[in-house]
């Protein structure tokens, strides 16, 4: 498993932090940006590229996404095949997200998360697999029904 970072200025500091206790714990963690603050920066830029990532390598690559209340980065994650992002604020979100979605990226909101906390919320996450229910299975080809679905019409209308 890779784990992609992503952030914009508002989840930058969050995301250095959690980019190093990932490294010390041995996980192996592409950081796609921002490298540096940059107040200008937009959340749409890094949930792009992170999602794009996982979207081709949706069953083994993860990802996380950080900005300000985690909204923004999980809309866009939330919009390329095969990615099922979850917003998550509490280590059970993220159990159910895992468990029961088999997410496959987390967004968090640095503006409502410490950093000992989101610490907890992405071990969580990490270490909980897919239950393999059939009633979660289904739901996740009802999800891909959904997505083919989607890319019929935009393939229709020339988008």
């Amino acid at each position: 498993m890779v784990i992609y970072l992503g952030a914009d200025h508002r989840g930058f500091q969050l995301k250095e932090h959690v980019k190093q206790v990932l490294l010390d714990r041995g996980y192996p963690v592409v950081d796609l940006g921002n490298a540096v603050y940059d107040e200008s920066d937009d959340y749409p830029d890094f949930a792009q590229k992170v999602a794009q990532k996982v979207s081709v390598d949706f069953e083994r690559g993860r990802g996380i996404l950080f900005c300000g209340s985690g909204v923004g980065v999980d809309i866009v994650a939330n919009k390329f095949p095969h990615v099922r992002s979850a917003l998550a604020g509490t280590p059970n979100q993220a159990f159910d997200s895992r468990a029961d979605d088999n997410s496959n990226i987390l967004s968090l909101g640095a503006n409502y998360i410490e950093p000992e906390d989101a610490i907890k919320i992405i071990s969580t996450w990490l270490e909980t697999p897919f239950s393999e229910d059939e009633r979660h299975k289904n739901r996740l080809r009802k999800i891909d029904h959904i997505e083919t679905v989607v890319a019929e019409i935009k393939h229709d209308r020339g988008l």
